[in-house]
């Protein structure tokens, strides 16, 4: 099948809707552009698994609490679109937001509150703190997203790692689809890949590098076998908290099954560390589950797509 590109959120509906109708598997892709080796990673992985792939490229105004971040924001949709031709997409479709809200907006264009989608409890604490209304937005988006293509199966990356729990929720909410969590893609010196990367110099990109080492040296205690929250978390904030050029926004550890907005205490049987913080111009994000893995094994893999 050949690539598609379309800039109508109804003719990709329709477009989607056809191929259902021809027994096809869907599997979708959701992003806001600027695409990296992490996007394309889940491309070729919904390549793979599905029999078309359908990748949706907008920058969704609903999940961002700072116009100047949206206004930032890197957008390139002609080398979104090359990228994604060369990695099997089918179709890539973009829209606007009167187009993927009709008849849901106010006189200022806003949303209006009874088209929002509730995030549910995965959305308590850290991003959903430190971000207000984010997570609304992205569960919002999410949702019409889904009722756009309808997908069976719908791909995200697990360096959003809260996000990825609200997705979930989405999905299980509505029937579907499937979600898959696709492990989170690095540079070679352990970065994890991100669109805001690429507003970094080279000597943030070195400063930053201070998160993927910060939740290797967490990792190494978990295998040791430090299982107490407290003395996780507080390692974890102690490894980024003096770094050069880095100005934490919160170091914290998570049940990796049981998500809590408050911070846990005592034994743990599974974990996950997250960390943001600013570096330079940019907010990153970054997360661990331990025991699954090394940062600097995952990087080395990862190496080899640069």
């Amino acid at each position: 099948m050949s690539f598609h590109r379309l800039g109508s959120v109804a003719a990709a509906e329709a477009w989607c809707a056809a191929r259902r109708d021809e027994g096809k598997s869907v599997g979708f892709v959701p992003t806001m552009g600027a695409l990296h080796d992490g996007h394309l990673t889940l491309v070729e992985r919904s390549v793979r698994e599905c029999d078309v792939t359908v990748v949706s490229v907008f920058v969704n105004p609903l999940q961002f609490d700072d116009p100047a971040d949206l206004e930032r924001y890197p957008r390139d949709e002609d080398a979104d679109a090359r990228a994604l031709e060369e990695a099997g997409c089918d179709l890539m479709f973009t829209g606007t937001l009167p187009e993927f809200f009709p008849g849901s907006l106010d006189e200022q264009g806003s949303i209006e509150p009874g088209a929002l989608i509730s995030p549910g409890p995965a959305a308590e604490g850290l991003e959903g703190a430190s971000r207000s209304g984010h997570f609304t937005g992205v569960a919002t988006i999410v949702h019409r997203l889904f009722e756009v293509v309808n997908p069976s199966r719908a791909y995200f990356g697990r360096k959003d790692y809260q996000q990825s729990l609200i997705v979930r929720e989405v999905a299980a909410s509505r029937g579907g689809p499937q979600i898959t969590v696709c492990p989170t893609v690095r540079t070679e010196a352990g970065l994890a890949r991100s669109s805001r990367n690429e507003r970094l110099s080279e000597a943030e990109r070195e400063d930053a590098l201070v998160l993927s080492s910060a939740l290797a040296s967490v990792d190494a205690l978990w295998r040791a076998g430090e299982r107490d929250a407290e003395v996780l978390a507080r390692a974890l904030a102690s490894a980024l908290e003096s770094a050069p050029g880095v100005r934490l926004d919160y170091a914290a550890v998570r049940d990796a099954e049981r998500w809590t907005g408050a911070d846990p205490s005592g034994p743990m049987e599974s974990c996950v560390a997250l960390v943001a913080a600013q570096v330079g111009p940019v907010r990153l994000i970054d997360n661990l589950v331990l025991g699954e893995g090394d940062v600097c094994e995952i990087a080395t893999r990862a190496g080899s797509r640069t």
